[in-house]
């Protein structure tokens, strides 16, 4: 009977952990759960022209902008669903996909060791930045004071929060004071009314706002080093199914050269719009 018993427990056990089992395989991913709602939410910072600002001139989702805005509507059409964008300070994006509180983070994302803990990184769509750098946005007036990277140890440098640029300040520049910004807008204007002395920055993106603001340049200093592998689209961690969808879709982008149209169409139009 003792024998009898054990049995059953034993079968008991073994039910509840295939059922489990059965349960967990059944569970819906993400990707699915795009298709089924015909929906796919994109976290992104409309900071960091040209590839996702704002065009004063529209209103609503219209006024969002840039070549990587481009994309995440290129990858809903693809996916044959609507496209949901999510606006949000930078910092926020990265948390957004770390909690799941949406599908992908197109915002200008490069790849860091710590970033990858949380979330799956998609393959490269744009490596046009890598040639050019990051360095400082500065006052016209300061040209002459920048020359060396040493130059901007023990300054003030504006920096934006979780960026890969406030990672180098960190790292490179140990004696600088960091003011920590949510925008690059923000940035600019602390430089532009003396409250940093420089703001870290991609070069191109730097260079959009030099373009729209003559009291800036961007210094001929940069970071030492780039070991940036371009830019990459965030994504929940464990949604291997929607980054393999991703990743088909950024090869025909690639191997169609769109993102670079993109890029470049946008590059006029935020000089057209003398963003500051």
């Amino acid at each position: 009977m003792k024998k009898m018993i054990k049995g059953l427990v034993f079968i008991g056990i073994c039910l509840s952990v295939l059922g489990g089992c059965a349960q967990s395989s059944n569970e819906t991913s993400r990707f699915d759960k795009i298709k089924e709602t015909k929906k796919i939410t994109m976290a992104t910072s409309p900071d960091y022209a040209p590839y996702e600002f704002i065009d004063p001139t529209k209103s609503g989702s219209e006024q969002y902008v840039g070549a990587d805005i481009e994309l995440g509507k290129y990858i809903a059409q693809k996916l044959g669903v609507e496209l949901e964008l999510k606006i949000m300070d930078f910092s926020a994006v990265l948390a957004a996909i770390s909690e799941g509180k949406a599908d992908m983070a197109i915002s200008g994302l490069g790849y860091k060791p710590e970033r990858a803990e949380a979330m799956e990184f998609s393959e490269a769509y744009n490596t046009s930045e890598d040639g050019d750098g990051d360095g400082f946005l500065i006052r016209a007036e300061d040209v002459e004071k920048y020359k060396t990277l040493e130059d901007f140890n023990g300054v003030s440098i504006a920096a934006q929060s979780a960026s890969l640029q406030e990672g180098y300040v960190k790292d490179q520049l140990p004696n600088a004071q960091i003011n920590t910004i949510a925008s690059l807008s923000d940035g600019v204007l602390r430089v532009q009314s003396g409250k940093s002395d420089a703001l870290a920055i991609s070069y191109s993106t730097g260079e959009q706002y030099v373009n729209a603001n003559k009291d800036l340049v961007m210094s001929s200093v940069l970071f030492e080093g780039n070991d940036s592998e371009g830019t990459m689209i965030g994504i929940v961690k464990g949604e291997t199914e929607l980054v393999e969808a991703i990743n088909e879709i950024i090869q025909e982008v690639k191997e169609q050269g769109l993102y670079q149209q993109w890029e470049e169409a946008y590059i006029a139009y935020a000089k057209s719009l003398g963003i500051e």
